[in-house]
């Protein structure tokens, strides 16, 4: 395991996207975005991203600079078209029109389609809570067949992210944000990189036999050679059987099909669909009963009693919180798969070895 300062991170992400193309800003924007995922314990979707990032821009999947285009354009509700731009630079830009929309009617609506990989969805409902506004988000992912139905064993689902954030007055907001997949397709990814084992029998292959083996969804890999889900016999199984299954295909249709998108298929190039919607919770509660009664019952869940073996009831938020404190003050631990990797594709995109070893000083 290798130990990263944040802001070395940071620099170094940057400097291996602005070696492929993106302008200095994007770059660094990608690179806090996939930090912060990291420093939020979401590691599935953090900097492990990077050589597949890297990978689908030299296949022409993601395109540096994208400026994305409004395509429908009403007071509440708005059609963004990220022309497979970087998530990471469409998906603002998307979020910051529904935080306006929204302020001014109450209540808005914003599809977007054609997004590079959004990264991790409670980023956007984040921002708009930071503006006091709730955000519900679904979302999928065209081309990315990763999970079986519920019962079934063939991948027919993307994992297919559903996020609500919910802002509070004074005190971080109230975030839920999870794949509907038992585990995301990024934890599987770093399962096979040394990182945290799969929950037992996340996985299910071909002949019905549950798994907690990457090389299910993979087939064979060297240790930091590139993973590819089209390879594995088998997928990603669907969580809370058949109502994960059944909320997931609400987010194909309306993450996928509703914005454009398309829900997922395997001839489709792959983009993140999302459907969002914003509500200003001042026009619906003017009398501010909401806050309040939000402070009352996360007290009232928090009091729980908990079973043998568990510290204390959480809401949701609680554990990244926790884990953003951490490793804000001592770094973002990786494992050396995970590193290797990361480096590897460094140096095929050109960043200098002087660079490499500042990263971890």
């Amino acid at each position: 395991m290798v130990t990263i300062k944040v802001e070395n991170l940071i620099n170094f992400v940057s400097e291996v996207f602005s070696q492929s193309e993106s302008s200095t800003e994007e770059a660094r924007r990608i690179a806090t975005y996939l930090t912060t995922a990291n420093l939020t314990g979401h590691d599935s979707h953090g900097v492990i991203r990077v050589p597949v990032y890297v990978r689908w821009k030299k296949m022409g999947s993601v395109v540096p600079n994208q400026i994305p285009e409004v395509v429908v354009d009403t007071p509440a509700l708005a059609v963004v078209d990220g022309k497979f731009g970087y998530g990471q630079t469409v998906t603002p830009v998307a979020v910051r029109l529904g935080i306006e929309k929204c302020k001014k009617a109450g209540l808005a609506a914003i599809a977007l389609r054609n997004a590079g990989h959004i990264g991790r969805v409670g980023d956007w409902a984040e921002m708009a809570a930071a503006e006091g506004l709730v955000s519900v988000h679904f979302v999928n992912a065209a081309g990315s067949l990763l999970v079986a139905p519920y019962g079934g064993v063939e991948k027919r689902l993307s994992t297919a992210p559903y996020c609500v954030g919910i802002p509070r007055e004074g005190q971080d907001p109230i975030v839920l944000d999870f794949a509907t997949s038992v585990v995301a397709e990024g934890k599987v990814l770093v399962a096979s990189r040394g990182g945290k084992n799969l929950p037992k029998a996340a996985l299910v292959d071909a002949d019905g036999t549950l798994s907690e083996d990457p090389h299910v969804l993979y087939g064979p890999f060297t240790p930091d050679g590139p993973r590819d889900h089209t390879k594995g016999t088998g997928a990603i199984r669907a969580f809370g059987d058949h109502k994960g299954s059944g909320l997931a295909f609400i987010c194909e249709l309306l993450g996928g099909a509703l914005t454009g998108t398309g829900a997922t298929a395997p001839d489709r190039r792959f983009a993140n669909g999302m459907l969002a919607i914003y509500i200003d919770p001042k026009v619906v509660d003017p009398a501010n009963f909401f806050d309040g009664e939000i402070a009352r019952y996360v007290d009232f869940i928090r009091e729980t009693k908990p079973i043998a073996g568990v510290e204390s009831v959480l809401i949701p938020g609680d554990a990244e919180r926790r884990t953003r404190a951490e490793r804000t003050k001592n770094g973002i631990p990786l494992p050396d798969d995970t590193w290797a990797a990361i480096v590897n594709t460094a140096r095929e995109v050109g960043v200098s070895e002087v660079l490499i070893q500042r990263a971890t000083s």
